[in-house]
């Protein structure tokens, strides 16, 4: 009987240590862009928020051009989720990625324009969306998800 009293506090103990801890709500997004030079070796350092990555590959995938990354800047934001929304002026799309494994993977390709690239990209946070605002006098403007574009009617 003894062997029970103290067996039973000891397995309560070890299986309340092996259920994951989960914190929640939480919100991931950024309050507003981060717009950044990409450097002569393609990296894009976001001092703001201490993390660097080779955006070399995205230039290259949207532009099949191993140097259109030079002389560039690539906006980046963050939705609540934990996605990362990127794009640079002259895109056709923009990119979504999430982190897996020390590296950004990605998620969807968001085609904005089949013709041309698009200018004078810039992002804002409208939760629950990212608002992509783009063209000569940044009339046009779309609300984009890490699923794609929202329509007006998607909205409600």
């Amino acid at each position: 009987m003894k062997t029970v009293n103290y067996l039973l506090p000891f397995l309560l103990i070890v299986l309340t240590s092996c259920s994951s801890l989960v914190l929640k709500p939480a919100d991931f997004s950024w309050p507003i862009e981060s717009v950044n030079e990409v450097s002569k070796n393609g990296n894009v350092e976001i001092k703001r928020y201490s993390f660097n990555f080779d955006a070399r590959p995205l230039f290259i995938k949207e532009t099949g051009d191993s140097t259109s990354y030079q002389n560039q800047q690539l906006r980046v934001i963050r939705n609540s989720k934990g996605y990362y929304f990127m794009v640079s002026n002259n895109f056709k799309n923009v990119y979504v990625f999430y982190v897996n494994d020390g590296e950004f993977k990605l998620e969807k390709k968001i085609e904005i324009s089949e013709k041309e690239g698009i200018q004078n990209p810039a992002f804002n946070q409208r939760p629950p969306y990212i608002q992509l605002v783009y063209g000569p006098k940044s009339e046009e403007k779309l609300n984009l998800s890490e699923d794609g574009i929202v329509k007006e009617e998607e909205k409600k």
